[in-house]
């Protein structure tokens, strides 16, 4: 990978912990990939099932993948069209980890180029990108992550601190958080369900429930505090 990416190791025994948090409780999946976000009628890459995951009726090129991706970024400033449309370039790059790395590299150069205007989201969607990748990892134990080492959240809290703390972006890093650190966690989380009182969008995400109609909703999930997870689900 390029020279200008910072590689930074992150902790083993967070990472085993993350793991062993989402195996064993009743989430039933790590939520970067699990979890569908609702961006009501704006464009995305192409999907043709209401379900989290690809149902094997999806004729996507993922030639096309990088490109089609940036475009979507370049044209809608809203952070959780970048997260949706993220999480679905992660999902049609599961089985093409050259098109990941590729996608991944490209946002990494844009987040490098980008002007003041844009540093925020260009940040956002490198760190956010490296963070799915890994979240995806999880599921396919062993695969290959080009993403391994890259210290993506550090991106989306330089997003945050760029964008004056947009409650979307909070949204997004109380997700990531929600094995710890708990400070940290809660934090986010107070930020993403405060700024939904003047963000209708973001209010439907966070009363959404995840996975099903009879798991928590995505406010109850990040109002929670690391650790007590599994006692609660």
């Amino acid at each position: 990978m390029k020279s200008k990416i910072t590689f930074v190791r992150r902790s083993a025994t967070g990472s085993v912990l993350a793991l062993f948090i989402f195996m064993t409780s009743a989430v039933a999946g790590p939520p970067l990939i699990c979890h569908t976000i609702d961006i009501g009628s704006a464009k995305s890459l192409p999907w043709t099932d209401h379900n989290w995951n690809l149902t094997g009726s999806e004729s996507y090129d993922t030639k096309n993948l990088v490109a089609d991706t940036v475009s979507v970024l370049d044209s809608d400033s809203t952070v959780l069209v970048h997260m949706e449309t993220l999480r679905r370039a992660t999902l049609y790059s599961q089985n093409d980890s050259g098109a990941s790395k590729q996608l991944l590299l490209k946002l990494v150069a844009r987040s490098n180029a980008a002007g003041n205007a844009a540093a925020a989201l260009a940040s956002f969607d490198a760190g956010y990108f490296a963070e799915t990748l890994k979240q995806l990892q999880w599921i396919h134990q062993g695969s290959v992550n080009p993403a391994q080492g890259f210290d993506g959240f550090s991106l989306i809290k330089k997003a945050i601190h760029l964008r004056a703390d947009d409650p979307q972006m909070a949204f997004a890093a109380a997700l990531i958080t929600l094995d710890g650190p708990a400070s940290e966690h809660q934090d986010y989380a107070r930020k993403a369900i405060a700024g939904a009182r003047s963000d209708s969008l973001l209010a439907r995400n966070l009363s959404a429930h995840f996975m099903s109609p009879q798991s928590e909703t995505m406010a109850e999930m990040i109002s929670r505090t690391p650790g007590t997870r599994m006692a609660k689900q």
